[in-house]
């Protein structure tokens, strides 16, 4: 069993949600759930539920192209709580401005969001 989890996903027009394809914030936590429910069926073996969010803190803009990793671990636990912290990751932008189709990596990646919240596996529901 492992207490981390990571997801990595391009950013699509269909994200796009606002002028010049920035990107919703609530599409990073879209993402911080994915992760939070694969920690939830490593650690229980059930998806569990997302109770709260206790921070959300949006740092630096996404934009339709970007490849975005999302990554998850749960740093508490009670008897059918965990707590979780979140980090999404900008590491792949797209370059239009060299042809439609070019990209490059960042040499570090850029801290888009973060994010801490509790997830509820009920005790009946935990096979672990």
């Amino acid at each position: 069993m492992t207490n981390k989890s990571m997801i990595r996903m391009r950013m699509s027009c269909h994200d796009a949600h606002y002028g010049g394809n920035l990107v919703e914030g609530a599409k990073m936590l879209q993402l911080f759930g994915d992760v939070a429910t694969e920690l939830l069926i490593q650690r229980d073996g059930d998806e569990g539920l997302f109770k709260a969010y206790d921070m959300v803190e949006f740092i630096a803009p996404v934009y339709a192209g970007d490849f975005i990793e999302a990554v998850g671990e749960i740093v508490s636990e009670g008897n059918t709580s965990r707590k979780m912290v979140f980090e999404a990751r900008k590491v792949i932008v797209p370059r239009p401005d060299i042809s439609d189709s070019a990209a490059d990596v960042l040499p570090e990646p850029i801290v888009v969001c973060r994010a801490s919240g509790t997830c509820v596996t009920p005790k009946s529901c935990q096979r672990k």
